[in-house]
Formats: C-alpha cells, structure tokens, sequence
C-alpha cells in the first residue's frame, strides 16, 4: 500500500525555506558574490562606464606663442573634449608622446601661422589622434572641426575682421593614426586575446586544485614530499601551453580572417604573452587555494573577471573613467595587457616600449604569487 498524500503544507515549506536560508547563511562565500557582483556591476555601470570620454590628454607642438595660437588652445580645452597636458620642445618628442600612448591628441601649430593667417593664405594645423581605439577619440575629433569655424572670431577684429568668414582662416587636417580608418576589429581581436587569455587561465587554473579536493586526490598529493612552491608550479606550467595554442589560434584568425595589421614583431609579442599568462594562473591557482568546492572558485573567478573586462579599456574608453576607476583598473594585469598588445600590433613597439607594461604583470604576478603560496594548504584541515 502506498501512503496517502497529504495537501499542501505551509509548515513544510517554511521548513524547507528555513533550511535554505540556513545553508546560504553557511555559505558566506556565495552569499557574498550574490551581493558583491550586482553592487559591482550597478557601480560601474553607473559611475565608471563613460563612452563619451572627455578632457583627454593632449600635447601641443607650438612652433609660436601667440594670440592667436593662445585662443586656438584655449577653444580646445573649452570644448571638454582636449586637456594640455604636454607642450613638448620639438615635434619628434611630441610624436613620441602620442606613440607611447601618454596622450590621446597632437596639434602641430607651425611656426609662420599668425603670419600666413594675417596674410590670408590659409595655414594649415595638424592634428594627430591615437586611433588605436576609435571610441576614444571619434566624439572628440567631430567636436573639433565645429570648433575651427569660432575658435579665432574674437581676435579676428578691425583691420582683421574680413578673415571671419566661413570657411576658416585656417586649415584644419585631422590624422587618425595606427588605425587611419577607423576599424573597430583592428582594436577588438588584438584586445580579445587578453580577454580570452584572462578568462580560460583563471577559471582553469581555479578549479585544479578545488577538482583535486572533491575528488580527495588531494590526499595523495599532500603525502608527496613535495613544497608549496613545487605544487603550485606543476599545475601552472601545463596551462601555459594551453594559453600558446590560444594565442596562436587569434594571431591566424586576427590575420587571415579580420585582415588586423602585425606592425611590430611576432616574436616580441609571443614573448610578452607569458609573463600575462603566468599573472592570470597565479590568480587562478591563488583562487583555488581559497576556495573549498569548484563552485566557489568558479564564483571567485567571475568575480576577479568582470571589473578586468570593464576597467581594462577592453569594451569602454579607459580614459573615459572616473580617476578612482582607472586607478583600479591599473591594479588589473588586463590593462597593462591591452596596452602592450596593441602597441606591437599597432604601432610596432619594440622593447624599450613595452617593458612600461611589462614590469606592472611582473610586480602583480610576484604579489599574488606571494598571497598563493601563504594561503596555501598543506594539509585538509
């Protein structure tokens, strides 16, 4: 005989929703995540994501100090869109500037421009833009050419009043450079590959040695006679072929499929691939030493994974962020990444270039490796 089925019972279901809350409460870890990642992403989204950057860094190249020069400037910064940051002595240096990425924008005044505009023959200023990331600089350079027709109505006066007309008095050339054309696959894929990288190192990596408690292979491991250092190196070093066989795969795609330029050298660019590698396992393996189950080293990982994604430069303009945003985002290997892939890719950095973005992964990487080795359990207790 079977027992009779009793209805619906509001005593049960309190009791199984008491049991939950209960287990929830046990979990801190998860329970934490369920509030930290929609706070983080209710944050940023509301505080840091900027699409239309504004005051961005700007160099200016002036071959004279006039009014006129003066006002052009001053018309720039008034837009919200341009903020001196540099006035380099000579053209060469003001294109290193704009090369390393430590300014957005270069206008080149010419050292004869009051004295052709006064004589009416039109001089041209140059503007270069670090295209790299066309969502950075597009807002800006559309605001620029609205610009040019007011920025010198009010010195153009008296005797000067019939150079204030339309077209300008002057010429306004605008230079996209390292991406001329303006193609947003030529920033995406070559970024891409940090994301991929940062993504699959994390969560493989994480989950290893979690894989390996609830398996209790864990044991088998411990009773080796074998260092911290040692365990954490022999689950890193498998992954990093792993991540190769993923660089090469989007450097054959970027090229035969999306048509992206290889400026730099390859070799140069396999070469920085391993230090981000061996930053982005260090955190995964320093995650699976927090965590006790692979569902908590899942959760770390999307956790580290979401601010990289959203700080880094990847989908918004870094310069577009807050100060307290790029500040974390500096924390973050990701950023670093971006920078030193699209630099060689783009615009053909060598060395001496990318060991700006190299020593940030270095000092990251020894920092959590540091935290790994001093979290890590030698034993299952």
């Amino acid at each position: 005989m079977t027992a009779r089925r009793e209805g619906f019972s509001w005593v049960r279901l309190a009791a199984i929703a008491h049991k939950e809350f209960v287990q929830m409460r046990r979990d801190r870890l998860t329970f934490a995540m369920m509030v930290g990642i929609p706070l983080i992403q209710l944050v940023l989204f509301g505080f840091a994501i900027n699409a239309d950057p504004k005051h961005l860094p700007t160099a200016v190249a002036a071959g004279e100090a006039t009014p006129f020069s003066r006002s052009l400037v001053a018309a720039m910064e008034t837009s919200g869109y341009f903020r001196v940051t540099a006035t380099p002595a000579s053209v060469a240096e003001g294109e290193r500037l704009l090369r390393l990425g430590q300014v957005q924008f270069l206008l080149h005044i010419p050292s004869d421009f009051s004295r052709r505009l006064i004589r009416g023959e039109r001089p041209a200023l140059l503007l270069e833009a670090d295209a790299t990331d066309p969502a950075a600089t597009g807002n800006a350079l559309a605001a620029v050419r609205e610009l040019a027709d007011g920025a010198l109505r009010r010195d153009l006066g008296g005797a000067l009043a019939g150079l204030d007309s339309r077209p300008p008095p002057f010429e306004l050339r605008l230079h996209r450079r390292y991406n001329a054309e303006g193609i947003t696959q030529y920033n995406i894929v070559p970024g891409l590959m940090g994301v991929i990288l940062t993504m699959t190192m994390i969560i493989m990596t994480a989950l290893a040695m979690t894989r390996e408690l609830e398996r209790g292979t864990m044991e088998n491991l411990l009773a080796m006679p074998v260092r911290p250092l040692e365990v954490m190196l022999g689950k890193i070093l498998p992954f990093v072929l792993v991540g190769y066989v993923q660089v090469l795969v989007i450097l054959l795609a970027a090229r035969y499929a999306f048509g992206v330029p290889m400026v730099g050298s390859v070799w140069l660019l396999l070469a920085c691939v391993l230090p981000f590698i061996l930053a982005n396992l260090t955190v995964g393996i320093t995650f699976s030493s927090l965590a006790r189950n692979q569902t908590q080293a899942m959760q770390m990982s999307f956790f580290f994974f979401l601010p990289s994604i959203l700080l880094s430069g990847f989908m918004f303009p870094y310069r577009g962020m807050p100060g307290w945003a790029q500040a974390l985002g500096e924390v973050l290997p990701l950023t670093h990444f971006l920078r030193l892939v699209r630099g060689i890719v783009l615009k053909g950095h060598g060395i001496v270039e990318v060991w700006h973005y190299l020593w940030p992964l270095a000092a990251f990487t020894l920092a959590v490796l540091g935290l790994g080795l001093r979290r890590f359990r030698r034993t299952l207790d």
